[in-house]
């Protein structure tokens, strides 16, 4: 699918904010990496300034985000009737590991350069990171094993979410996998901890 001129720009943008930093990358840079003259003004014909552009990578990746975490729930749903719950949780984990590995050049521009632009973190905070961890609390109460399970679920979903985020981001940031554990090992482990959050069984007398 060809992209806009516009698309072309905001992509092209993000991936050298990640690959240089913001400041560093200049309007020209993003020019000619987008197929445009450099330091002709060809980016101004779509954007205001190097900032709009940044603001409009991050305010798509967050709606992007909410399409796709009602899709990702929409598929969960479907799988219900069809799969185990073992097989429904290692599908929902595959799917956040997949997502924040698809994040990973805005991950670094949000690491490295947002801490300038709070209105941007709050887009980040409020249309990537919340929404993730809402999908993990409505699929839980949803899934007919969890129904009368009485837990905390905003707070296992900051765990189990959080821990599918700092996989990906430790491999961002240190360059190995946490703990050495491979993708499977760590699915794996995330499913055992998300089943024993169900009651045992009563013993038998």
């Amino acid at each position: 699918m060809t992209r806009s001129t516009r698309e072309r720009i905001v992509d092209e943008a993000l991936r050298l904010f990640a690959e240089r930093g913001y400041a560093a990358t200049s309007v020209a840079e993003i020019e000619a990496a987008s197929g445009l003259s450099p330091g002709a003004g060809g980016l101004y014909r779509h954007f205001k300034s190097k900032y709009e552009v940044l603001a409009a990578a991050i305010n798509q990746h967050a709606t992007r985000t909410r399409s796709q975490v009602a899709e990702s729930l929409a598929e969960l749903s479907a799988m219900e009737a069809s799969a185990d719950l073992e097989e429904r949780l290692a599908h929902m984990c595959r799917a956040g590991l997949a997502k924040v590995r698809e994040e990973s050049e805005l991950t670094r521009v949000f690491f490295r350069d947002l801490s300038q632009f709070p209105e941007l973190v709050a887009v980040v905070r409020q249309g990537l990171l919340q929404p993730m961890f809402d999908a993990i609390v409505t699929w839980f109460m949803a899934q007919p094993e969890y129904h009368d399970v009485d837990l905390d679920w905003a707070g296992i979903a900051a765990v189990l979410g959080g821990s599918v985020v700092h996989y990906r981001l430790f491999q961002e940031t240190v360059g190995e996998l946490p703990g050495h554990a491979e993708k499977d090992q760590f699915v794996t482990a995330w499913v055992r901890l998300a089943v024993g959050l169900l009651p045992s069984p009563a013993p038998v007398r």
